[in-house]
């Protein structure tokens, strides 16, 4: 389980439209790092809608975005399209990803038990420490949380 203080897990992902998102490539910098379950789901649709409308606040403080979820890359530019999204998201098919972060977690839903994203959200900054950590989102109001952390890197 990634905590704060830690040390970001390395990434590497195809990502749509930019071909790639990787520690390596934002090495240096502060980023943030959201897991979502899927494309065009109510809730996840919600928080990358937030996460774009804030990009260019974002922007000023030099961090990065980038949202991950298992969809293939197709799909997140269908995603992108469809919602105008400003946001990089990257496509760990291989669930390697989400497993370095403590994500991939078993899921109960009307009963039923199954393996999938649980909605978490990683703050770093630009030595690549964990400086916050946001498991069990709730869409509302998340992204300006995540935008005010951001703001005391």
């Amino acid at each position: 389980m990634i905590d704060v203080g830690d040390k970001a897990p390395a990434f590497d992902m195809t990502a749509a439209g930019e071909g790639a998102a990787s520690a390596k490539a934002l090495k240096g910098k502060p980023f943030v790092l959201y897991f979502y379950p899927r494309d065009d789901t109510p809730g996840c649709t919600k928080e990358a809608i937030a996460f774009t409308a804030l990009k260019p606040e974002f922007d000023d403080l030099s961090v990065a975005i980038v949202g991950v979820s298992k969809d293939s890359v197709a799909k997140h530019e269908k995603f992108i399209g469809k919602h105008d999204l400003a946001i990089t998201l990257g496509s760990d098919e291989s669930g390697a990803v989400c497993d370095a972060y403590g994500v991939w977690v078993e899921k109960k839903n009307y009963g039923r038990t199954y393996m999938g994203i649980e909605r978490s959200t990683f703050l770093v900054d630009a030595r690549g420490a964990v400086r916050q950590v946001w498991r069990k989102v709730r869409v509302k109001d998340h992204a300006e949380a995540v935008l005010e952390a951001a703001r005391g890197l």
